[in-house]
């Protein structure tokens, strides 16, 4: 609903009961909106506390399924060789005569 259309809404109220009937609408209108936000907050507790038994299984499964992810990696030892790998060449270099 449009502000226009709350704002008509209140007009036609306004009009059929007068200025004493605003606060019972506004505490019907209060009640009306805890009670339902109250009820959207329990299906969406409901439907995460039913839905929490299938992530645990999906969460073992996919840990069963792979088992290296949650191992941490051990890092390579460094060599000392320095050499970058584009420097290094598979081909023997021939070393110079030392006569």
């Amino acid at each position: 609903m449009g502000a226009t259309e709350i704002a008509f809404i209140f007009l036609i109220y306004l009009l059929l009961f007068g200025a004493k009937g605003i606060p019972s609408m506004a505490r019907t209108m209060g009640s009306t909106v805890r009670q339902f936000r109250q009820a959207t907050d329990e299906i969406q507790r409901e439907i995460l506390s039913g839905t929490e038994g299938v992530r645990n299984e999906v969460n073992k499964v996919r840990d069963a399924a792979n088992p290296m992810s949650k191992k941490p990696q051990k890092e390579s030892p460094k060599s000392s060789d320095t050499t970058k790998p584009s420097e290094a060449s598979t081909t023997p270099q021939a070393e110079p005569d030392s006569e």
